[in-house]
């Protein structure tokens, strides 16, 4: 898979990208990820990104010919195009598979008051939100999407029953049950028998009842 994200801050990304799973993941070469400043793609000598919003408001809004240049020079017929925007669909375990499966992303991050809408109309496929909130920047958000989606990629966690075991990630997609590791008995707290019995059948079956019960209890949402 290559990922190519465009931002005016590509050292933001670089940073959590080129560490723990997602730097062996690049080394390894089961993902190729490129961090593109946007000012690079700018034509005037001040390498102006934004400008006054159309009909008032207060901040700026980032330019369309930037983007534009950055897309035409990085997409292929295999491209999917992504912008983080809040005003996104909701991002998902489901649509971290989905991505997974393409060959070519390119990430579009915005900053200031947002994009111009005709880069959205005119490139995107996909808009997607981390969650109902706003951040400084797209950057940050375009770090948490990628790394959810290159850990799915086949190799990348090593255990391939990692990423079906997680929460979000089951038949039913509840949330993971709890873990627990040596010692057993940690401050008056003890691991529950089951877990230190060796039988798995046993431990199968309470580890979907504590999930259930998990997920009961934080994320009643999740429960048809």
């Amino acid at each position: 898979m290559k990922i190519d994200i465009i931002t005016i801050f590509p050292e933001i990304a670089e940073g959590p990208l080129n560490e723990s799973i997602m730097k062996r993941a690049r080394e390894a070469g089961q993902v190729e990820i490129n961090c593109h400043d946007l000012r690079e793609f700018t034509t005037d000598k001040h390498r102006q990104v934004d400008d006054e919003p159309y009909g008032g408001g207060p901040g700026m809004v980032m330019k369309p010919e930037p983007f534009f240049a950055a897309v035409e020079s990085l997409k292929t017929e295999n491209s999917r195009v992504l912008m983080m925007t809040p005003q996104g669909k909701p991002f998902e375990q489901s649509i971290a598979q989905e991505l997974s499966d393409e060959t070519h992303l390119i990430i579009l991050c915005g900053h200031y008051e947002g994009v111009d809408h005709r880069v959205t109309e005119a490139l995107v496929d996909d808009e997607i939100s981390i969650g109902d909130y706003v951040l400084t920047n797209g950057t940050i958000a375009s770090v948490i999407v990628v790394d959810a989606i290159v850990r799915l990629l086949p190799g990348v966690l090593g255990d391939a029953t990692s990423a079906i075991e997680e929460s979000f990630s089951g038949e039913n997609g509840y949330l993971e049950a709890p873990q627990y590791t040596r010692p057993a008995e940690f401050k008056d707290m003890k691991v529950p028998d089951v877990l230190l019995s060796g039988h798995h059948r046993k431990i199968e079956n309470w580890r979907r009842e504590k999930s259930l019960e998990r997920t009961r209890k934080i994320r009643p949402d999740l429960i048809d």
